[in-house]
């Protein structure tokens, strides 16, 4: 462990001090600020504008971040021949890519905190047309991001420390005592008589845009073992976009036909004639209140006999789609942003363990595919 331990911090701080890790911090977290700046005219939505874009931003700052610090993290360093004299010493491949992946997982919790901060600043400076934009907290916000950069030069001068890795620490701070002065000591009028207020829901959010990362920074250590950085932005960008069109690619195509809307399927002109005569006769025979479709209650009660009956005939789902849709990861299941509609005051923890289940699988499948093909892959 204490091998694994110390690999695990080196690929943290190395990642930490990559000039590029501090940019799209800093870059991200200051645009879901300027999110809530704006005008927006949208007619009383304004406050779910800027929550949805300050999530929007956050999950793609996250992808390029697992992208580029999972090719920093060993690409480079199979590149460079640093892997191989750490591998030289009694260190298994298999505890020197898990090690990686852990220092990259901390890396990733670190950028998602700055944009949570960022985006619940961004949640309470939010108005709509009867507010204005809030400039005091602009300035306690800035003045945070410029005193993080000034402590990184700082040390840098007198010190003889890396800017980088500073400034990132100086910034987690300062950016949570910015928020910290801003709720407490500043307000925001939103509408006649009401003021603005933190969303915390964007927290459970946020954690699950961080459990996706983790699925991304595995999917980046996996193409990294192979391929440079470019070809693994690319391989992941497609992965991400597969993933959001899943359900409409693979998902309709892997289910059984019974858990669909019967009375839709029997005008749909995926099915031949045959095949919509009998979607016919199954609506017919368990309309209980004969109103011409079937509702959710009544496709339960479709027998095992007409399901068979309805697999035979080609539409239990096809295997190749239910094969791809297990593969493919479901980005529309760590994105609720639509779930933070004003006036709900819950959000169900529940449904983040399960997502935290899904997470400990697939990364579990997808680190074990990258140890495989880091076995015998060629160090020198």
């Amino acid at each position: 462990m204490r091998q694994f331990v110390t690999i695990a911090t080196n690929a943290f701080m190395e990642l930490v001090r990559q000039p590029v890790f501090l940019l799209l911090m800093t870059g991200s977290a200051v645009f879901e600020i300027f999110l809530a700046t704006p005008y927006y005219f949208a007619f009383g939505d304004e406050p779910k504008l800027v929550k949805n874009s300050t999530l929007a931003v956050m999950l793609l700052a996250g992808l390029l971040g697992a992208v580029l610090s999972a090719s920093a993290s060993l690409a480079r360093e199979i590149r460079t021949g640093t892997a191989l004299a750490v591998l030289s010493k009694p260190v298994g491949r298999a505890q020197f890519l898990l090690a990686k992946y852990a220092g990259l997982m901390a890396a990733l919790a670190l950028l998602t905190y700055v944009n949570l901060v960022a985006a619940l600043l961004a949640s309470r400076m939010a108005f709509d047309a009867y507010g204005q934009t809030d400039l005091a907290a602009i300035g306690i916000f800035a003045a945070g991001v410029v005193a993080a950069y000034a402590l990184g030069g700082f040390s840098n001068f007198f010190l003889r420390r890396p800017f980088v890795s500073d400034a990132v620490f100086a910034l987690l701070v300062t950016v949570t005592l910015a928020a910290l002065v801003i709720f407490q000591f500043t307000s925001q009028q939103r509408s006649v008589g009401e003021t603005g207020a933190v969303d915390w829901r964007l927290i459970p959010a946020a954690v699950l845009i961080l459990f996706a990362l983790w699925i991304l920074a595995g999917l980046a250590l996996a193409c990294s073992t192979r391929f440079d950085m470019i070809p693994t932005l690319a391989i992941c960008s497609t992965l991400f976009l597969l993933g959001i069109m899943s359900d409409y690619l693979f998902g309709r195509q892997a289910e059984p036909v019974w858990r669909h809307d019967l009375t839709e399927e029997v005008r749909s002109s995926r099915w031949s004639e045959s095949q919509r005569g009998l979607l016919k006769d199954i609506v017919i025979k368990y309309d209980q209140n004969k109103d011409g479709k079937l509702e959710w209650i009544e496709r339960k009660e479709i027998s095992v006999e007409d399901q068979a009956r309805l697999r035979k005939a080609g539409m239990g789902g096809a295997w190749w789609a239910s094969v791809l849709y297990t593969v493919t990861p479901n980005w529309q299941l760590f994105w609720l942003a639509d779930a933070l509609v004003e006036g709900r005051s819950t959000f169900h923890w529940g449904y983040v363990v399960k997502a935290f289940a899904y997470m400990v699988a697939y990364v579990g499948a997808v680190l074990t595919a990258a140890i495989l093909l880091f076995q015998d892959r060629e160090l020198s």
